[in-house]
C-alpha cells in the first residue's frame, strides 16, 4: 500500500462533504480520489475543490476507479449495503455513517459477507466512541470506579429539525447514537425498548413526535434513559450521566469557559453537531486511517451496527404501539467477539 491512502467518498451531501473536507487538513496520510453522488452537479463541484479526484455519480465505478484503497460512505442508509458489498467484493476497508444499514436483516447480510471473507473489513461511523469525554467515562466504568453502573442519564437535544425530519428518525437517526454508546460504555446489550412521548413542543413540525422519552433495558440489569428533543430551541446538547453504586459521572456540559460580568453569568451553547464532535470525527478518521491501512477496523464493526438496527426496530416498534418491546438479536458470530 502507498503512503497515502486513497478513498473513495460516496455521497457528497453533509456529512460526504464534511469528511472530504478534513482529509488533507486536519487527518493526514490519505487522500480522497474519487467521489459519488446520484446529483452530477454536486459531486463535480466536490471534485473541483480537490487535486485530481475524479467525479461519479454511479458508487461503484467510484468504488473502483483508480488508486482506491478505501471506501467511506456518506449516502442515505437505504443506499449503505449495495455500496458496502461492491467494496467487500474488492476487499476494501469501508467506514460506514450510520445506519450500517436501516433494518437488521441488512446488517446480517454485511456480517455473512465479511465472514465470507474471513476478516472484518467495515467499521461503523458512530464517532461518540471517540470522543475525549466519552472515552474518560468508559475508563472510568471499566475501572469501577464509580462501583457497578445502575443507570444512564442521557439527553440528545437540537436546537431545531430539518423538514425532513420524521418522528421515526428520532429513534433511528439520532437514539441510535445512544444506543450505541450505552452498549460501548456499558459492555451490556440492549434487551428491550420502551418510548414514551408527552406533549409534542409548539415547536416542533405538525407531525413530529418531539421530545419523546426512550427507556433502555440492558442485558447486565442496567437502565438506560433518553431525552431525545430535536426542536428545543437554544442549541445542541449531547450529555450523558452515569450512576454507579458508588458515584456518579457526567459528561457533555460544555462548560469549557463560563464568563461573570455585569450581574450575570453564562457560556455559550454550540448550535451544530459538527462543533460538539469536531474533535471526535478527527480522532474517528484518523484512526480509521491508520487501521485501514493494516487491513483492521478501529471501531464499532458490523455487529454494532446490527446491534444498532436491531434495537432501532425494536425502538420504532415500541414507539407505534405504546409497548416495552423485546430486542431480537442474533447469535453473535465467532468473527465478531
Amino acid at each position: 500500500m502507498t503512503s497515502t491512502l486513497g478513498i473513495a467518498v460516496i455521497g457528497t451531501g453533509k456529512m460526504g462533504a464534511h469528511h472530504v473536507r478534513r482529509f488533507g487538513r486536519t487527518v493526514g496520510g490519505a487522500r480522497v480520489v474519487a467521489v459519488a453522488d446520484p446529483d452530477g452537479d454536486r459531486v463535480k463541484e466536490v471534485a473541483g475543490t480537490l487535486d485530481g479526484a475524479s467525479a461519479h455519480t454511479d458508487p461503484a465505478a467510484a468504488i473502483a476507479a483508480p488508486g482506491v484503497q478505501a471506501v467511506l460512505i456518506a449516502s442515505p442508509g437505504p443506499a449503505h449495503e449495495e455500496a458496502i458489498m461492491q467494496a467487500l467484493a474488492r476487499e476494501l476497508p469501508v467506514l460506514c455513517e450510520k445506519p450500517l444499514t436501516p433494518e437488521p436483516a441488512g446488517a446480517l447480510r454485511v456480517m455473512e459477507a465479511e465472514q465470507r471473507l474471513g476478516r472484518r473489513l467495515v467499521q461503523v461511523g458512530f464517532m461518540r466512541r471517540h470522543d475525549a469525554e466519552y472515552e474518560r467515562l468508559k475508563e472510568l466504568l471499566d475501572a469501577g470506579g464509580i462501583g457497578r453502573p445502575l443507570f444512564l442519564h442521557c439527553r440528545h437535544r437540537n436546537a431545531s429539525s430539518p423538514s425532513f425530519f420524521t418522528s421515526d428518525m428520532l429513534i433511528s437517526d439520532s437514539v441510535v447514537h445512544e444506543v450505541d454508546a450505552a452498549r460501548w460504555l456499558l459492555g451490556q446489550e440492549i434487551t428491550a425498548v420502551t418510548v414514551l412521548s408527552p406533549r409534542a413542543t409548539s415547536a416542533a413540525p405538525e407531525g413530529l413526535a418531539d421530545p419523546r422519552m426512550v427507556l433502555l433495558e440492558t442485558s447486565g440489569g442496567a437502565v438506560v434513559d433518553v431525552e431525545i428533543f430535536v426542536n428545543c430551541g437554544f442549541g445542541y446538547q449531547v450529555q450523558c450521566e452515569a450512576v454507579g453504586e458508588a458515584g456518579s459521572a457526567r459528561i457533555g456540559d460544555g462548560h469549557a469557559m463560563v464568563v461573570q460580568a455585569a450581574g450575570r453569568w453564562g457560556g455559550e451553547i454550540v448550535q451544530d453537531f459538527t462543533v460538539r464532535f469536531a474533535d471526535a470525527y478527527d480522532r474517528q478518521l484518523r484512526r480509521w486511517v491508520a487501521a485501514a491501512r493494516r487491513g483492521r477496523v478501529a471501531g464499532p464493526d458490523a455487529w454494532d451496527g446490527y446491534a444498532a438496527a436491531a434495537v432501532s426496530e425494536a425502538g420504532l416498534a415500541a414507539a407505534r404501539g405504546g409497548v416495552r418491546t423485546v430486542v431480537e438479536l442474533a447469535d453473535r458470530p465467532a468473527l465478531y467477539r
